[in-house]
């Protein structure tokens, strides 16, 4: 499966939620919060099911949020790619030929322009847009930089999804299981 056909990429917190994302129709998905000594298994788990996963680096407990933990990752773990909001982590990934999805926060015009500047810095794969639920800001990321947008954050509703998409957002992490659900069913 390619990630630009899968409109919906499970973000994973729990181990149940592990279970329930291995049971799904999804090729990908995003590891979030999960403990470091649980993640080889984790990844031997979803190889085993034909399934790709991204890891947020900087969400990983356990583990330190730098270029030395991101090429532990990449080496020992081999995701299909990293997300961090550090542009070291960023960097990293992309030597080590590893997707590399850039995290900014749309928090008010000055965060998004400082992003911007990381963004020409560390030049990403993807860029992930929080919150995602801000449909005229993701399509102004898309138009400045050129890059795919994942969104992600407070989105809650079919709606959400569905404007962000519009707004040309490439697909929506979420931890939201109806969401999950819904497009699951939609495929």
């Amino acid at each position: 499966m390619n990630l630009h056909q899968q409109k919906i990429i499970p973000a994973i917190k729990t181990m149940k939620d592990f279970e329930t994302f291995l049971q799904s129709p999804y090729g990908y998905a995003v590891l979030l919060e999960l403990h470091l000594s649980q993640l080889k298994s984790v990844f031997q788990y979803a190889r085993q099911c034909g399934k790709s996963l991204f890891v947020h680096a900087d969400l990983i407990q356990g583990l330190s949020h730098d270029e030395y933990a991101a090429e532990y990752l990449c080496q020992e773990l081999k995701p299909c790619g990293l997300i961090s909001t550090r542009g070291s982590v960023i960097m990293k990934a992309k030597q080590k030929k590893v997707l590399a999805i850039q995290r900014i926060f749309l928090l008010d015009s000055h965060a998004l322009e400082k992003s911007y500047q990381l963004i020409e810095k560390t030049k990403p794969d993807f860029i992930e847009v929080m919150p995602g639920a801000m449909p005229h800001v993701i399509q102004e990321v898309k138009e400045r930089t050129g890059l795919s947008i994942l969104a992600g954050g407070l989105v809650r509703t079919l709606e959400d999804v569905e404007r962000a998409l519009a707004a040309g957002a490439t697909a929506i992490t979420t931890s939201n299981k109806a969401l999950w659900e819904h497009y699951a069913a939609v495929r």
